[in-house]
């Protein structure tokens, strides 16, 4: 954790050194989103106020503004190791971008045909393939996953797996218990079946290096405002596979790759910014030694960030697991750290987590609580949804001194609120 240039990272955040009425902010939201780098912000700004065109023209800033588009494509391509910018389509969001292509994807199925869904995904993963299956007579089958290697498991995956088999929807990493699936296992046995695989990787996208050619999966999605971007989602497709798709679109849009997937005007401005974060990934890799390609670059920041992320979510956990009747809601075993994102969830007897959430929000620690989207997850442990967890989520910008006054924080907090109740 020594070698990691923390105070070099956070120096390029202008977020992290806001204060509010004298009082800093400990940012530790960061599941629900990042903060961004100036460089961002400065990109955003840069190409709003000089490439500000739609596309398709002659003139300069149409023709700029087209530039910006074909480099946060080629970015992205580098950042999830895409084999064509041609497989990379950039829209709004990861659940506009998923009832987009579960629809594309729906002209393909019929009544009878079966869908996979986990018990581990955000709702944005498990509502549009519901949907359709209620509008086209498909059924769905739930996996649940392990509730003591918090992971979807290769032989419950092979149980549920038919010939009618058409899709598998699962996720990288759980927003919830920060688990993070054996993505390339589940898909061979998938598509061994003959199914496709849709994979959530909106929780693993900030922490760890995706390979979508490795993983050998069919469709892929995350969001950049999770990695330090902006509000925007991509999705991932195989080449071979959204070539044969045809997607909801204008008659008179292109039928090209990836433009008949990206419907309407692109958030030009944004695509600029989702470049400069793509580079922060590179330039946090070049500051650690890496010379070479973009790729390169970004696989060694995660190398670094990784190491230090798992030290602080080691100290969050140890931490919180000295308070009595006190749940992690996750893996909690350090030898396995390096099977989920840190990200970490927990609830407290007799004590809803609103309650430590509103209380440690009023001294700016920035954490949330509820179940956070993971409806399918709370639902199979048995948390009342209304009520859901408290969830500290772990960003490389964060510090080891934030995560010490975070749990003096909940100590302190959960001892406040025991007192009031006796």
């Amino acid at each position: 954790m020594a070698d990691f240039p923390i105070e070099v990272v956070r120096g390029k955040f202008p977020a992290l050194s806001l204060t509010d009425k004298g009082r800093r902010r400990v940012y530790l939201d960061n599941p629900a989103g990042t903060q961004v780098p100036q460089a961002v912000a400065d990109a955003v700004s840069r190409c709003l106020l000089t490439t500000n065109a739609n596309l398709g023209g002659f003139f300069e800033t149409t023709v700029a503004a087209q530039k910006v588009g074909d480099e946060a494509h080629a970015a992205m391509a580098d950042f999830l190791g895409a084999a064509s910018v041609e497989e990379i389509i950039i829209g709004a969001n990861m659940t506009t971008l998923t009832y987009h292509m579960s629809r594309t994807l729906g002209r393909t199925m019929k009544p009878g045909d079966e869908i996979i869904l986990t018990r581990m995904d955000h709702e944005g993963n498990v509502s549009p393939w519901l949907q359709l299956a209620e509008d086209l007579g498909l059924v769905v089958r739930f996996l649940p996953f392990d509730e003591r290697s918090w992971q979807v498991e290769e032989n419950a995956l092979k149980a549920l797996l038919s010939e009618r088999t058409r899709l598998v929807a699962l996720n990288y990493a759980s927003n919830l218990t920060g688990s993070i699936n054996r993505v390339k296992a589940l898909t061979a046995i998938a598509r061994q079946a003959g199914a496709l695989v849709y994979v959530d990787a909106v929780q693993f996208a900030p922490h760890g290096l995706i390979d979508v050619q490795e993983l050998g999966c069919d469709f892929l999605v995350c969001s950049a405002y999770k990695f330090f971007g902006p509000h925007m989602g991509i999705l991932w497709g195989r080449r071979d596979v959204i070539d044969t798709l045809k997607p909801y679109k204008c008659r008179c849009s292109s039928n090209g790759l990836p433009e008949r997937f990206e419907l309407g005007t692109p958030q030009i401005e944004l695509m600029a910014g989702l470049t400069a974060a793509v580079d922060y990934f590179a330039d946090l890799g070049a500051a650690a030694g890496e010379g070479g390609s973009r790729r390169q670059r970004i696989a060694k920041a995660f190398e670094v960030s990784i190491a230090y992320e798992n030290a602080l979510a080691r100290q969050l956990i140890e931490g919180l697991s000295d308070i009595a009747g006190l749940t992690i809601r996750g893996i909690t075993n350090p030898e396995r750290f390096g099977e989920r994102v840190p990200t970490v969830s927990f609830t407290v007897e007799g004590i809803a987590p609103e309650t430590i959430v509103r209380q440690m929000n009023a001294e700016n620690n920035f954490l949330w609580s509820g179940h956070n989207y993971a409806w399918e997850i709370v639902h199979q442990l048995g948390i009342p949804p209304e009520q859901g967890v408290v969830r500290i989520g772990i960003a490389h910008y964060n510090t080891a001194a934030e995560i010490g006054e975070t749990l003096e924080s909940v100590h302190r907090v959960i001892a406040m609120l025991r007192q009031q109740r006796s």
